[in-house]
């Protein structure tokens, strides 16, 4: 027996058009580069590596490029506003991609994400070894074939942001590679009661 689990994503009120003509949602590249503008570069990047770490977990299907950020609780998800709608979902578990938004924060910041306080401890002790500040700026061009082990350390850590161990609603973050039209069991719109519209849907996020 399949199981589902509940959604919420806002998105751009042009989507529905592609929703309606093709029957899915897609992110695009496009959609990035403008929504980031002149920071988009910078998080093509980490999205292009998110891609590869995700498609281990849930196949991309075929002409997708970015996955589709969700919130898995409607507390805490983003509200309609102006020319954006908020699709609420239920999804096969099998499609969701769970991973910790936290985490995540380290990557767009190119931080070492420890496995444990004693890892933690290990890999501060090595940046002051080497006398490493900040570890940010090791990913810019000024230290091109230096520190080389260290980057292939905190990027090998960043696979980690699929180990969930704080099952907080503010903390645990979703991704589909595309929204289907019949995993949508409302749009909502701004101005409208969001709460009441989406008062039929449970809280799965902690199952």
């Amino acid at each position: 027996m399949t199981e589902y689990v509940n959604l919420y994503t806002r998105q751009h009120e042009n989507s529905l058009y592609e929703l309606e003509r093709e029957g899915i949602v897609r992110n695009k590249k496009l959609y990035v580069e403008l929504h980031m503008r002149d920071i988009s570069d910078f998080f093509l990047e980490k999205y292009d590596l998110f891609v590869e770490m995700a498609e281990k977990k849930v196949p991309r299907p075929s002409g997708i490029n970015y996955p589709i950020w969700c919130s898995v609780s409607k507390n805490n998800c983003l509200k309609p506003i102006d020319k954006e709608i908020v699709y609420a979902l239920t999804v096969p578990k099998d499609q969701v991609i769970y991973f910790d938004g936290t985490k995540w924060d380290y990557v767009l910041n190119n931080l070492y994400i420890p496995t444990d306080e004693d890892d933690d401890k290990r890999f501060k002790k090595l940046l002051e070894e080497n006398k490493i500040e900040h570890t940010f700026d090791l990913f810019s061009n000024k230290y091109i074939g230096a520190f080389d082990d260290i980057k292939k350390e905190i990027i090998y850590s960043w696979k980690r942001i699929f180990e969930i161990t704080d099952r907080s609603e503010f903390v645990v973050q979703a991704n589909l590679w595309q929204i289907k039209k019949e995993w949508v069991r409302h749009i909502i719109r701004p101005g409208e009661n969001f709460f009441k519209i989406v008062s039929d849907m449970e809280e799965t996020w902690k199952e």
